[in-house]
C-alpha cells in the first residue's frame, strides 16, 4: 500500500510524547478523521509513546500517511531497544499493568485503532504498530 508521507520522531523525554501527540493529531486531521477518531488515535499514540519512554528507555516513532484505494490512513510505529515484553498475551490483557501511565495499557490502545501489531524479543526490544483508517 502506498505511503504518501513519513516522519520519524525521537522519544527521549516527556516533551517528545507531546510532540508525538501533536504530529499524530495533525496527520489524522489531514486524512479527515472525525474528531472522535482523532481522539482515539492520539490517545493510543500517547499511551504507546509513554510506554516507549518508561519501559523501553526511549526510542523512535515513525508516522506514515497511507493511501489504500479511496481511504486514507495514519500508521504509527513505536520501536525501542529496551528489555522487551516476556508475555505479550498477558501484556495485552485488560487490567494488566507494570507501572504508571493512563491505565489503558496495550489492550486499551489496541481497541482504539483499526490495526494493531506487536513484536517483542526479551533483551532486544519491542515494536508496536497501529493504524487508524478514515
Amino acid at each position: 500500500m502506498p505511503v504518501l508521507n513519513s516522519e520519524v520522531l525521537p522519544v527521549r523525554g516527556e516533551g517528545d510524547i507531546v510532540s508525538v501527540r501533536q504530529a499524530v493529531r495533525k496527520w489524522a486531521v489531514e486524512i479527515k478523521c472525525s474528531l472522535v477518531d482523532q481522539t482515539k488515535v492520539v490517545t493510543a499514540a500517547s499511551e504507546l509513546a509513554r510506554n516507549l519512554l518508561i519501559y523501553g528507555g526511549g526510542g523512535e516513532v515513525r508516522l506514515e500517511k497511507l493511501q489504500e484505494g479511496l481511504r486514507g490512513g495514519v500508521r504509527v510505529t513505536f520501536e525501542d531497544k529496551g528489555p522487551g515484553i516476556p508475555d505479550i498475551p498477558q501484556a495485552l490483557s485488560d487490567g494488566f499493568t507494570s507501572g504508571s501511565g493512563m491505565g489503558l495499557g496495550l489492550g486499551g490502545a489496541k481497541r482504539l485503532v483499526n490495526d494493531f501489531s506487536i513484536e517483542s524479543e526479551v533483551g532486544k526490544g519491542t515494536r508496536v504498530t497501529i493504524t487508524k483508517w478514515k
